[in-house]
Parts: structure tokens; sequence; C-alpha cells
């Protein structure tokens, strides 16, 4: 009989989790045929049906689902040893996976990347611009720069500073006489896709729904829509003071702000390229201190 490969397991896995071999395919980046042949011929192999197929997609068996859990432990143990061999880099050289938000990446990130690359050459960057945190210890990736009110105890590195919120309206609306108690101003909003920030929270229980016009996932987007007159919206002063089309009317949310942190798991925490980018972005950063706290912001 032959030998079960990794590629295997992560083939059943990959039908298991999405349910399809489409699906499966497009997050092994395979095309279906070919998932469609492998999973034929490893059923043939072992004797086994892995999957029952239903109009409503692939369920794993007993047997497929044992494969799945195999194949979940076998991943842990790669990511964990792929970690422990990158910690031991001498050299900073190599990539390096940094994951952060859209309003970090264009409004402060963007020149510490820079000014890092010209300080590394050798060093090549994967940034990851997502709005929820990614999970380093499966290494999605190797360094976190976020906004947080509690790092993960698993994870270790610098805190920046606390970031302050305002609430914003157009240029155009605020000389017009504003009035936040006016009910025809409406808000815009985030929704839960959004990273844990109080700011939601306190949206949620202080303005009434039907005061809500939008909610969306993104304080860049959100701070164009405020500065095209959809309402009212609440923004990171970082990002709010940067636009001369926006005020920024009071902060209700002031002394609540997330602190900004730069973070990595404990095993690459000696990484050669790891360090360097620590060092490097946590001096580069704590120089903007100004720019993320906002007009009169403590540290």
């Amino acid at each position: 009989m032959n030998q079960i490969s990794w590629d295997d397991f992560r083939l059943v896995r990959g039908i298991a989790e999405s349910g399809s071999l489409v699906g499966a395919a497009t997050s092994l980046n395979l095309n279906h045929s070919t998932v469609f042949r492998r999973l034929g011929a490893l059923e043939a192999m072992i004797g086994a049906k892995l999957f029952e197929r239903s109009r409503n997609g692939y369920a794993a068996t007993a047997a497929g689902q044992e494969m799945v859990s195999l194949a979940e432990r076998m991943g842990r143990d790669v990511t964990d040893f792929e970690r422990r061999i990158a910690g031991r880099d001498d050299k900073p050289s190599g990539l390096l996976r940094v994951t952060t938000n859209d309003a970090l990446f264009n409004y402060v990130l963007s020149p510490v990347l820079a000014s890092f690359r010209k300080s590394y050459p050798d060093i090549q960057l994967d940034v990851l611009v997502v709005n929820q945190p990614l999970n380093l210890s499966r290494r999605d990736a190797d360094i976190a720069v976020r906004s947080t009110y509690a790092p993960p105890e698993t994870l270790v590195g610098r805190r920046i500073g606390s970031s302050v919120w305002g609430r914003y309206v157009s240029r155009a609306l605020y000389e017009s006489g504003f009035d936040p108690a006016d009910e025809r101003h409406a808000y815009i909003a985030f929704n839960e896709h959004f990273g844990g920030v109080e700011v939601f929270d306190w949206i949620e229980k202080e303005i009434p729904p039907h005061r809500i016009a939008m909610r969306c996932n993104t304080t860049v987007g959100l701070a164009k829509c405020i500065a095209e007159g959809m309402g009212i919206g609440f923004l990171p002063r970082f990002i709010g003071d940067q636009h001369p089309e926006l005020v920024c009317t009071d902060e209700p949310m002031a002394g609540k702000g997330a602190d900004l942190w730069i973070l990595t798991h404990p095993d690459l925490r000696h990484a050669a390229r790891v360090r360097a980018f620590m060092d490097h972005a946590g001096a580069q950063l704590s120089k903007r201190r100004a720019v993320l706290t906002g007009p009169g912001a403590g540290i």
C-alpha cells in the first residue's frame, strides 16, 4: 500500500473546511479536476470513503474526520517547527511578513516601511493590510502593528502610545451651523467586522439605531464618507486631523483610545530580521507619537 502524503492530508482538510471541491481547489491553488482526481485516488488507495456527497456539499465521514484531525495536528507541528527555525537566523535578511490595518498603513506606517527598506535592503517585506487581527501563532504574519486594548498574552512586543478618537463632520456641515443633537444628521458607524475598539460599543450604546445611515469596517473609507457629507463619524485624531475638509467637534471617547503595539511571537523575537524591524519601527513610531495621539493627548 502506498503511503499517505502530507499533501493528501491538506487535500482532505481543504475539502472539509470548504465543504466543496471548488472551495478546496481555490484554497490549495489547484483546479477542480485535480482535486476530484486526487480525492478519488486517495479513497481507492486507503479503501475507505472520506466524504459523503450531497446537494449541500461534501461532509466528512468518520474516516475523513480522523484525517482532518490528524491534518490539523500535523499543521500545528509544522508551523511550530517553522517558527522555531525562523527565530534562529542571525542576519537581517529574507522575507518578513508584517500585518497592520488600513488606517495605520496609510497614515502612520508607510514612511516607517520606506525608511526600514533603506536601512535593511536584504529584507523583503510582505505587508498584509486587514482590519481583523491575524494569528501570529499560526505564522499568518511575523509582526503585527496594531491598536489594541489588550495584546494577547501569547505575544511579546512594545507599546508605542495611546490613540485618541474624535467626533468628525465635514467642514461644510460644521460651518452651516452643526448641532450633534439634530436628528437630521445621520451617523456612519462600524460593523462587527471591524477589529474590537471601544468606540464601537460606545456608538451602540449612545447613538439611536435610526440615526445610523451606514456601517463599514474601514476608518479610511469612513473618513472619505464623512468628507462627502454623508454623516457624522468617529475617527482617530491621527486620521481626521490630516483632512482639512473635516472638523473634530469634540472627544466624547477621551481617555478610551486603544494603545498602539508592535507585537511578535516569542519564538521569533530573537530572529535578526524581526529584531531589526521591532527596533527600527519602534524608534520611528515613537518619534511620531504626536501624530498618533492627537493634540494634547498623553502617552
